[in-house]
């Protein structure tokens, strides 16, 4: 699965913009949905302690927290030694809008079936009885 350069989501406002196919790419992966449902639940979470929650080894899911950063998922904040990740609820605002949008045009595509349907049954109602 992934997006084409010309998907668009539309935000409210009807700005419209480009969802970017890498991240539907990212969060197509367990580990990173994980990663992601974890950094929900928490405002800030060292990547040490993300580490530690797998039992990958820690390059792994280094690679894992570089690929939502490239997909724009995450924020990474340097304090001292340690590497705080963040959700980026932008991001995830965005998805949810897309996914909205998608949901959206499905229902308008299942009303009309769903009126042809009704249409087609009373005319065999109407046929049967004559």
């Amino acid at each position: 699965m992934g997006l084409r350069s010309n998907d668009l989501i539309e935000r409210k406002g009807g700005v419209k913009r480009y969802m970017p196919a890498d991240l539907f790419s990212a969060i197509a992966d367990p580990t990173r949905r994980r990663i992601l449902e974890m950094l929900a639940d928490h405002d800030g979470y060292p990547a040490s302690d993300i580490h530690n929650q797998f039992q990958s080894s820690p390059q792994a899911i280094s690679q894992h927290l570089k690929i939502l950063r490239e997909a724009n998922l995450v924020h990474v904040e340097k304090k001292a030694q340690q590497r705080i990740y963040r959700i980026n609820t932008e991001s995830m605002v965005e998805l949810e809008e897309w996914i909205y949008n998608m949901r959206q045009r499905w229902s308008s595509r299942l009303d009309a079936l769903d009126a042809v349907l009704k249409a087609e049954m009373e005319k065999l109602k109407n046929n049967h009885k004559e």
